[in-house]
């Protein structure tokens, strides 16, 4: 009862100062390493993030009119400038979808933006993406073709799915959005409707700085979180999950289906500075994983957890006529940025978590945000913070 009860007490002040939402170290979690200045994928520079978020209705589902609890986000490794990067991709469990990534890993490259949507609306926003690209004259050519990259993670327990509410404007609004800089967390963009580890989830970002010899590098890390088993969630190495196991349940008014505990997906996109080539992107990405684990996620069968690497650096690395020079770590350098991508993983994760609040959406199916306080205690009773 006393748990309910500080519980209680905690949110009221949430609501008197809603304002200002706060991010796990704002709230005393402990993280390793050095976040860079927004501790955000912006913090790469040139890297630029936009949302759409789309939250309309209350009570009874009516197909095609809502509740709606969803959205887009976009995020652009140059900015608005159309110059590809060294990019590569991978999926520790494939029950999902990134378009465009057959074209990524034979070429090496990233051609535009990352968009991050709901499951059923894939189609959709990369078609947009390709209207966008002749709205802005992306290319310059009279000839081009290209292959946009949209991934996804589903949002039909709070989200009128199968009303297919977003559209081409939601895709333009997120790319014309976009920005650098401190971004928001939580219930916006593609991840307005998500949860994760038995809680609320969404949009998440992080960020690691890295010295390497004489040189820093910054790398950072986007989530749209919406995976894992409530009994197995981890914060800073503490069964959180366990503690709070009958607490707050999402699955009181879950309706009949074929989702087993723990189903979901998450989307990652790793950005750096670092002179990496495709193929060392890959050994970066796989990294993400490690990060997943750190919070709780195992990569269930019924998970599409897909992520994507880039580098910004060697801007002259995409040519279709002339030899270029580039610039490589070596390979024997590279387990800073390993051990950053794990780092910046696990935090975005509970960044996520942190920043999301409470969402009813579709027949009064409720996700319940993380109880920050709770969280809190739970901590100090393990001792990882005082």
């Amino acid at each position: 009862m006393k748990k309910y009860i500080v519980f209680a007490v905690f949110m009221l002040c949430n609501l008197i100062g809603a304002a200002q939402k706060p991010r796990a170290r704002d709230i005393a979690i402990p993280f390793d390493g050095k976040p860079g200045k927004f501790n955000s994928i912006t913090d790469v520079k040139g890297v630029e993030v936009g949302y759409s978020t789309i939250i309309s209705g209350t009570g009874k589902n009516i197909r095609g009119k809502g509740p709606v609890r969803t959205g887009v986000t976009a995020i652009l490794p140059r900015g608005m400038n159309n110059n590809p990067v060294y990019a590569n991709w991978y999926s520790l469990n494939g029950n999902g979808e990134m378009t465009g990534t057959t074209w990524v890993t034979e070429s090496g490259f990233l051609e535009g933006p990352v968009m991050i949507t709901n499951t059923n609306s894939v189609g959709t926003v990369r078609d947009a993406v390709l209207k966008w690209y002749v709205k802005k004259g992306w290319y310059k050519e009279d000839f081009w073709y290209t292959y946009p990259v949209v991934a996804e993670t589903y949002d039909g327990f709070l989200n009128d799915i199968y009303g297919f509410h977003v559209k081409e404007t939601n895709a333009y609004e997120a790319l014309d959005n976009a920005k650098s800089g401190l971004i928001k967390e939580g219930n916006v963009g593609g991840g307005t409707g998500m949860r994760c580890l038995g809680f609320k989830g969404g949009s998440g970002t992080s960020s690691r700085v890295v010295k390497i010899k004489d040189s820093t590098y910054t790398l950072g890390v986007f989530v749209q979180a919406n995976f894992g088993r409530k009994r197995n969630l981890l914060i800073a190495g503490v069964p959180v999950g366990k503690e709070l196991i009958d607490t707050l349940n999402n699955e009181l008014n879950a309706p009949p289906s074929y989702r087993q505990e723990g189903d979901g997906s998450i989307i990652v996109v790793v950005a750096t500075d670092a002179p990496l080539l495709p193929h060392q992107l890959k050994r970066v990405v796989q990294r993400v994983s490690l990060g997943i684990g750190a919070v709780g996620g195992q990569g269930t069968n019924g998970s599409g957890d897909i992520f994507i690497a880039f580098s910004t650096a060697n801007a002259n690395a995409f040519q279709r006529a002339d030899f270029t020079n580039v610039d490589v770590l070596p390979n024997d350098l590279i387990d800073p940025l390993f051990e950053a991508t794990i780092q910046a993983t696990e935090e975005a994760i509970i960044n996520a978590m942190v920043a999301a609040e409470t969402m009813e959406g579709i027949n009064g199916n409720k996700s319940y945000a993380l109880p920050h306080q709770l969280v809190i205690e739970i901590l100090k009773k393990y001792k990882r913070i005082k």
